[in-house]
């Protein structure tokens, strides 16, 4: 079990070391809850995979990829907006949960259709997995097979920012045409980068579990039960969009 005497870090930028730091203890019959916050993110789960539907057989059925470009950079530059707002401001959460999650599901609908047409079948094969590491990693932590202590944190969030890091870097090189092969050549060395970022981002689950419990055990107001469900949708797209990059370059081999 996390030591709760520890400050509770992050790389998930909805959940960091700041989300439960000085809130008021909510009264009770107000308080977070695990059953409320499971439920919200089940609910922004389902929004998300609805709006998914849109862009998918835009694409699917022409081939043209001009079909599904507003429709992706509406929810990635829309998202990106709401994501920034409910980080900041957290009471906005149960107000900008639910369109985040809409914005997120039309730019992964439209990713997503665009892999599959190229790899049939991959998108489902990303999902499957996406889904069987968070359930193997909430029982291991729910079993405690996985502690999250102080060092592990630090080891998660470090990994975290230098990936960010590392992405930043790359973008700017690519405005230069410098072409970063790690990020999307297919040697080996790729691949294993590769699964070297989808295991931090599946770590970072973990860690927002442990958020999520530090919420409730500390009586949160039940507002960051939505807060609490959009910070981990945050990691969740973050790994299934590695998972997507991974299987390409496997089936590039």
């Amino acid at each position: 079990m996390a030591d709760r005497n520890l400050p509770v870090r992050t790389g998930n930028p909805g959940l960091n070391e700041k989300t439960f730091a000085g809130l008021p203890r909510a009264t009770v019959g107000e308080a977070m809850t695990l059953q409320g916050t499971i439920n919200k993110s089940f609910l922004l789960l389902l929004v998300l995979m609805g709006t998914a539907l849109y862009p998918w057989p835009l694409y699917m059925s022409s081939g043209n990829p001009a079909d599904v470009t507003v429709p992706m950079l509406v929810g990635l530059f829309g998202g990106l907006i709401l994501a920034l707002i409910i980080s900041f401001k957290a009471t906005m959460a149960p107000v900008l949960a639910i369109p985040y999650a809409a914005l997120e599901g039309l730019a992964i609908g439209g990713i997503s259709a665009v892999f599959e047409r190229r790899y049939p079948g991959i998108a489902i094969q990303a999902v499957g997995l996406t889904f069987a590491v968070m359930a193997a990693l909430l029982l291991a932590y729910t079993t405690r097979l996985i502690r999250v202590t102080q060092t592990f944190r630090s080891m998660v969030v470090g990994a975290t920012l230098g990936i960010a890091l590392f992405y930043m870097v790359s973008m700017v090189l690519g405005l230069f045409h410098v072409n970063v092969g790690l990020l999307t050549g297919v040697s080996t060395l790729s691949i294993v980068v590769s699964l070297v970022i989808v295991g931090v981002a599946a770590l970072n689950l973990v860690l927002d579990f442990d958020m999520i419990e530090t919420g409730v055990s500390q009586g949160a107001p039940r507002y960051m039960e939505w807060y609490s469900a959009f910070g981990l949708l945050v990691t969740l797209v973050w790994l299934y969009m590695e998972m997507l990059r991974l299987l390409s370059k496997v089936r590039q081999r």
